[in-house]
């Protein structure tokens, strides 16, 4: 039994997703947030946010693709073309298309070419290099800017949304072959502008148009005549992706609906074909930005933040957990930590701190009260970052006396002194340089050291003074690779400490001696979470496949227990969770305990209990009516789960009776956002 704290007052919005751009060779989805976030989702591991590059107030991207090679652009209003590097997880450069804000880009077939519409009207052709990109030449220039851009499939012509027409360039000469215009028509009613907001080339020179009227447009390029019109929506028709066959497209429109459009048979012995409005989708309530197709299944997103994949029942071959829709809302980092001893939360936002003291009771009762507040949480501190950029991440120390974060070009740390009931804050000059970019901050469990991993994949080692630093050592990526460290654990002795980067395995380094002690051996999913438990220094794994490996790092091989759990295998049930786990934690006075928690779920792990095989009840949602059957149920297998707490962003033990939950209800969020389209609805 716990006393649980929930918290509430975290008062986090995600960002609304801009782009989304899939790549097929190696089943990733890049995501562009507004804030100028991207994240990389690695569609094979469990849909796993595995790399994010941080946002920049004057980086609002409007346009996001993948090239030959895995690389990275995206192109935004600020006129700069970006490349991203994958490995250090950096911007590897930026440069200006001298054509105002860019509206769209688009790589050619090939992988090899790049074009980008500009603000100006001009068409930009790039071509991409082995390590930049360079300059080729200006297609026509329009008289407005050019919204959206779709390749030939052969890489011959270019189709090229404008304001009120479309344009059909010739790659070679960089002329203008057709211009077709759109009609302004809305609903019997002409509108002032009729904005392109998607255009799509196929392979047999059909042209598909989405426009700010609601239609959706098939013209011939051949001709430049209209072919068929469909009037799809009240609203703006605002994106749309063709999968790799050309046997379907989908398009997402202002109102949140996503409608999927097939080439299907005219009747059922002819060749003749159609494209056929097959599917509505109602999984979103604001705009549509965003959509891709990838094999399997049709990905969208807009302003209501999350992200959704919808998977293709007829696509998916065996129906296992794929077959599910996914909707991912929160990051799949942690944006919060704890001071144990003084019972505070740091919370970080995209651009502040805030710190938070828990509020107390005296009050006491039985299972399931809620109980009064003596004293109110009080918001004790709000810590504004200078300058554009976003925070990388953050970190508050056990003792509470320490506050570091990081942003792309530096790092800060500060000294909090308590007295009485007020904070001082005093910060803590001339940090050094390579400390910048850190993608996470750990403290030693006696606030002591400083932990610090970089992007370029280096460890730094920082020794605290009173209000100064001492800099102790640089542990080096292995065997010269660039590889960014993403997660941290520090024993509670202070002795080891365990880092997991992108891809390879989890490495253990001796701080005593400041040397590695060893690797872990590496497994083909991701790390989502680690720590190393008290007492045993037990390392415990989290993979986003929600394998959970134990890994002794005296010995240095896996536990007992876990090599039990993977001869016996997990419960089909917990395997089939589609958050991954992002925190684990231990308790003090029990050492069989394993204390970790997902977006839905808080487990508590009993490995002196016997495992549930598939046929066994997992969890059971009914209260238990008497005290034989609490008995039972706390006997019964080693996992014992509760889903009481959802979204659930943080959890962790405070002391050994008392537990702190930070939730974030998904009504809270919408109820921030803009109001969505209304919409007329029967009966009202």
């Amino acid at each position: 039994e716990f006393k649980v704290h929930r918290v509430r007052f975290f008062n986090y919005i995600p960002s609304g997703i801009r782009c989304v751009a899939y790549n097929n060779q190696s089943n990733r989805l890049a995501v562009s947030r507004t804030d100028g976030t991207v994240e990389i989702y690695n569609l094979s591991a469990n849909y796993f946010q595995e790399k994010f590059f941080p946002g920049h107030e004057s980086r609002a991207t409007e346009a996001l693709c993948w090239a030959k090679g895995q690389r990275l652009f995206s192109a935004g209003l600020n006129g700069e073309i970006i490349e991203y590097d994958l490995q250090a997880l950096n911007i590897k450069y930026a440069m200006d298309a001298f054509g105002g804000p860019i509206w769209s880009m688009a790589v050619s077939p090939h992988g090899s070419q790049l074009l980008v519409g500009c603000e100006d009207g001009s068409v930009k052709l790039f071509q991409i290099t082995p390590d930049k990109i360079q300059f080729e030449r200006n297609f026509d220039r329009q008289k407005s800017r050019i919204l959206s851009l779709g390749w030939h499939p052969s890489g011959t012509h270019v189709a090229a949304g404008s304001i009120d027409y479309i344009s059909v360039f010739d790659v070679k000469s960089g002329s203008a072959v057709h211009k077709m215009l759109v009609d302004r028509q809305y609903m019997g009613v002409s509108k002032r502008k009729c904005i392109i907001w998607g255009v799509a080339f196929l392979s047999d020179g059909t042209v598909i148009s989405v426009d700010s009227a609601g239609k959706v447009q098939f013209w011939d390029s051949a001709t430049g005549t209209l072919v068929k019109n469909h009037l799809i929506a009240n609203a703006d028709v605002q994106s749309i992706a063709v999968s790799d066959q050309e046997d379907s497209f989908v398009v997402g429109t202002a109102e949140g609906t996503v409608f999927h459009f097939q080439l299907v048979s005219v009747t059922s012995n002819s060749s003749e074909k159609q494209w056929v409005r097959t599917k509505p989708f109602q999984h979103h309530t604001h705009d549509v930005r965003a959509v891709a197709h990838s094999p399997t299944a049709l990905i969208s997103g807009g302003t209501d933040t999350h992200l959704v994949i919808r998977p293709l029942m007829e696509k998916v071959e065996v129906k296992n957990y794929d077959a599910a829709l996914r909707k991912i809302t929160f990051p799949h980092r942690r944006l919060i930590s704890c001071s144990k001893k003084r019972q505070l939360l740091l919370f970080q936002f995209t651009h502040h701190l805030e710190l938070w003291r828990l509020g107390s009771t005296v009050a006491t009762g039985k299972n399931g009260d809620t109980l009064p507040l003596s004293r109110d949480a009080d918001h004790l501190l709000h810590l504004k970052t200078k300058g554009p950029e976003n925070i990388i991440c953050s970190c508050i120390s056990p003792c509470g006396s320490w506050i570091a974060y990081s942003t792309t070009s530096r790092f800060f740390l500060y000294r909090l002194n308590y007295e009485h009931d007020n904070i001082s804050l005093q910060r803590v000059s001339k940090m050094p340089a390579f400390l910048r970019s850190a993608l996470q901050i750990l403290f030693s469990e006696d606030s002591t050291k400083l932990f610090v991993a970089s992007n370029q994949g280096s460890l730094h080692v920082i020794r605290l003074l009173e209000g100064s630093f001492k800099h102790l050592h640089t542990f080096q990526p292995q065997s010269g690779t660039v590889e960014s460290m993403c997660l941290l654990a520090v024993s509670p002795d202070g002795n080891w400490l365990a880092s997991s980067g992108t891809s390879a395995g989890v490495h253990v380094y001796n701080i005593k001696h400041l040397k590695l002690h060893c690797t872990v051996p590496s497994y083909n999913f991701p790390v989502t979470a680690l720590a190393i438990a008290p007492n045993t220094n037990n390392l415990v794994i989290a993979h986003s496949d929600q394998q959970v490996f134990e890994y002794s790092i005296p010995d240095k091989q896996y536990t007992e227990w876990s090599r039990t759990i993977q001869k016996q295998g997990f419960h089909y049930l917990w395997l089939q969770r589609d958050t991954p786990i992002t925190h684990i934690s231990f308790h003090p006075k029990r050492p069989m305990h394993i204390l970790l928690h997902d977006a839905y779920m808080f487990c508590i792990i009993d490995k002196s209990l016997p495992l549930p095989n598939d046929k066994t009840l997992l969890y059971n949602p009914l209260p238990p009516t008497k005290e034989s059957d609490v008995i039972r149920r706390r006997t019964a297998h080693a996992f014992k789960i509760s889903k009481i707490y959802k979204p659930l962003l943080f959890m962790d033990l405070l002391d050994e009776r008392t537990l702190v939950a930070v939730e974030r209800p998904l009504d809270d969020i919408i109820a921030q956002l803009p109001p969505p389209i209304k919409k007329k609805k029967f009966g009202t």
